[in-house]
């Protein structure tokens, strides 16, 4: 029958029964450390498979890191441009990326940092109620992840700013001023007395703290910003001037290889070439991602004994729409 085969464990007969689940895709293995990931795949899974990128394209990273400047990275989803944030601040041990995912609504305000004014009237009215102390403004002020990136340390954190394309169209220009100073003000915190000039705040890591005087949050470093954009819109030519760019292609035959055994191993391409070969074929029509191919081909190797068409329709479908 064709419900006893092993590595179907959802038959679709409504009978309960006691399943154990396959160990996960090295990529969806969520806790462990940055790379794993396969290019243009989300989520927060960590791993250490290589990055792996051609040498003219490192070096265009290279020079923005000389040059301290934000990377802005474009190409069709899928070709990894937010995993290669990763892969620096894995490569480089600057510690986890802060990520800022852009929509419609996103501000920088917002990025810098958010301050709970209901809340604090909230806390402030029922302290005195009490008679206990007021809690500090610090309390409920939580910094951005590009308010974070900004703040003065040793080494410098690297935030990637994911699909600037997506935001509103005056959000590049927005930026310009936060890039090219360095720094930025806190309103609330500017405004206070003299006596209370020091206030120590949360940053967008949940277990770090920063004192911050007088309102005023300067880096010493300037971060390293990896900004990526799916080529939807252009940016003004002002923003452009002040970026490096970076042009990421769809991989080709030998670095999809190459890819599969990172992340999978050498024994796995045996196996599956004729996934490869259709990969390669149904991708000349546009919309397809590497994370996808990857995906099929763990199916594969893992004893998912679907017939190749039905494994390719079921993980190989357009992005934009049906093949």
């Amino acid at each position: 029958m064709t419900g006893e085969a092993p590595w179907r464990l959802f038959r679709g007969d409504g009978v309960p029964r006691d399943v154990h689940l396959p160990e996960a895709p090295p990529w969806r293995r969520f806790g462990a450390t940055p790379g794993e990931r396969p290019p243009g795949e989300p989520g927060t899974s960590r791993g250490s498979a290589p990055y792996l990128i051609s040498q003219s394209h490192a070096d265009i990273v290279s020079a923005a890191l000389h040059l301290r400047r934000p990377l802005l990275v474009t190409g069709q989803p899928g070709t990894g441009k937010s995993s290669l944030a990763r892969a620096v601040a894995h490569e480089l041990n600057l510690g986890d990326v802060l990520h800022w995912p852009i929509n419609s609504r996103s501000t920088v305000g917002e990025a810098l940092y958010r301050y709970d004014a209901v809340g604090r009237l909230r806390e402030t009215t029922l302290a005195r109620d009490t008679a206990d102390a007021e809690p500090s403004i610090g309390t409920f002020i939580r910094l951005g992840p590009l308010g974070t990136a900004l703040v003065p340390r040793p080494r410098p954190r690297v935030l990637l700013i994911d699909e600037l394309d997506k935001g509103d169209v005056d959000l590049p220009n927005d930026l310009l001023t936060v890039f090219e100073d360095g720094e930025y003000e806190i309103a609330e915190l500017a405004r206070l007395p003299e006596g209370q000039s020091c206030v120590e705040i949360l940053a967008a890591d949940a277990d770090e703290r920063i004192q911050v005087t007088r309102g005023r949050v300067r880096c010493d470093e300037f971060p390293v910003v990896v900004i990526t954009s799916n080529g939807e819109r252009e940016f003004p030519p002002a923003f452009l001037r002040r970026c490096v760019r970076l042009e990421l292609p769809a991989p080709d035959d030998e670095r999809l290889r190459d890819i599969v055994t990172a992340h999978l191993g050498e024994g796995t391409m045996g196996e599956v070439s004729e996934l490869l070969d259709e990969f390669l074929r149904r991708r000349q029509a546009g919309g397809l991602a590497t994370d996808q191919l990857l995906n099929a081909v763990f199916l594969r190797a893992g004893g998912v004994n679907l017939d190749a068409d039905s494994l390719l329709d079921a993980v190989l479908h357009r992005l934009g729409g049906t093949i």
